[in-house]
């Protein structure tokens, strides 16, 4: 069965931030410092899913949604990341998960996308080996409770972005500026998907994936110095997360000046490496890239040009998704497994959004011919159900099949939603 759905993150829906016993996460920190969200805009009441989740739940029923893929709050299950269980805090998502389940809604748990509980981040966050040891512990813990009736599990939602905005740019929470200091932050996430694989399985799992952000790129010309920052960037950014789960070894650092990899420990790349059951891919934009300009990176992003663009500037381009999803087939051969588009959407203002109706059509036909050229393929989760909190943006990107009144609360399905309930039907 084909997986039609749509995705979210608990952070930028749920609201709640301090009921049940949640914790606090590093969204809630990062949002409160002044600065650092658009119009200090946070995630504290967000679309109020908590709350209304029936609603929103009924919503993709009406759609005819077969699958819906949501993430969970670590520190509403463990407030400091470790040690004591909030019960409280379970009970929410095990309300959701019948809930889905009596719709006919096939849950796809994702258990970190961003939202770290503080106190981890207070002991070093994912630059801590530790953390990866706490992340399996917290896996083992939602599955055991939840396994029987959920059946897909992802372990982490782009790690590549979390890596980078997060800990070596500091656009995103933790805000940190390490830049390839950061590097630590990827194998550890990678390290803790290993051990939160083999825990989760442990506990009933049977579907386990990891999703990664990926991007076809492009090199600004073919001169060789533009070829070569290209190939770097394709290493930075897609096979430093994909290669250590399907060749079992990381990439060649040597474009960058890394030496010292003493993060990584023997029977580490073993754990990291075990089979999945699938790759989870957020496609958005394809990149474009040119010879560094600076000695910080060893390429520079040369933007795309001649293509339409969304509401955030990003270049609208469906058969790069084709490109990509090809072009991972024949890197990786057998040792991929199936994949599923876990994000892909755009933001457009607007209840009549017809170039939302565009883009997806786009891509979905994209996803077809990866298909009849041999990828496959088995399942399209909308980036997003709801207008949601965009993360730095705030509240101002708009990403979402139903319109959100943010004052109100009022959700008002778009031109896209009854599109896509139409497409579904046939």
């Amino acid at each position: 069965m084909f997986l039609w759905g749509t995705a979210t993150a608990s952070y930028q829906i749920e609201g709640a931030v301090s009921e049940d016993g949640r914790g606090v996460s590093i969204w809630d920190t990062f949002s409160h410092e002044p600065g650092k969200v658009r119009d200090g805009h946070t995630g504290d009441v967000a679309c109020d899913h908590y709350h209304r989740w029936p609603e929103d739940v009924a919503l993709m029923a009406d759609a005819g949604l077969n699958a819906y893929r949501f993430s969970v709050a670590w520190p509403r299950i463990q407030p400091t990341g470790r040690g004591e269980v909030n019960q409280a805090g379970l009970d929410f998502y095990d309300r959701l998960v019948d809930g889905l389940c009596e719709k006919g809604i096939t849950p796809a748990l994702t258990l970190f996308h961003w939202d770290l509980p503080q106190a981890l981040e207070d002991e070093g966050g994912w630059l801590n080996r530790d953390t990866s040891g706490y992340f399996a512990d917290y896996a083992a813990i939602v599955a055991e409770r939840l396994s029987d009736r959920v059946k897909m599990w992802i372990t982490l939602n782009e790690p590549i972005v979390h890596m980078t905005f997060g800990y070596a740019m500091g656009v995103h929470a933790p805000g940190r500026t390490l830049l390839l200091d950061a590097l630590p932050v990827a194998h550890h996430q990678l390290l803790g998907h290993g051990l939160a694989t083999a825990a989760l399985r442990a506990n009933g799992a049977e579907q386990v994936l990891i999703t990664n952000n990926c991007t076809p790129v492009w090199p600004a010309s073919d001169d060789p110095a533009d070829l070569a920052a290209a190939a770097a960037y394709d290493t930075m950014h897609n096979r430093l997360f994909n290669d250590p789960l399907f060749v079992g070894s990381y990439p060649d650092f040597s474009a960058f000046g890394v030496e010292n990899l003493d993060f990584i420990h023997d029977g580490d790349l073993a754990t990291i490496a075990q089979p999945l059951d699938g790759l989870g891919i957020n496609y958005y934009n394809p990149t474009r890239i040119s010879a560094p300009s600076t000695d910080l990176l060893p390429f520079d992003d040369a933007g795309i040009t001649g293509y339409p663009t969304t509401a955030f500037g990003w270049p609208v381009v469906p058969d790069g998704l084709r490109e990509l999803l090809v072009s991972l087939k024949e890197r990786y051969g057998t040792a991929l497994p199936p994949v599923y588009i876990t994000e892909n959407g755009c933001s457009y203002d607007g209840i009549e959004d017809q170039e939302r109706i565009d883009y997806l059509d786009g891509h979905i036909k994209a996803i077809r011919r990866a298909q009849a050229e041999g990828v496959d393929v088995r399942g399209y989760f909308i980036w997003s159900l709801l207008d949601n909190f965009e993360w730095a943006e705030g509240y101002h990107q708009r990403f979402g099949l139903v319109h959100v009144d943010f004052e109100t609360q009022k959700r008002t399905p778009k031109a896209s939603y009854h599109w896509l309930r139409q497409l579904i039907a046939e």
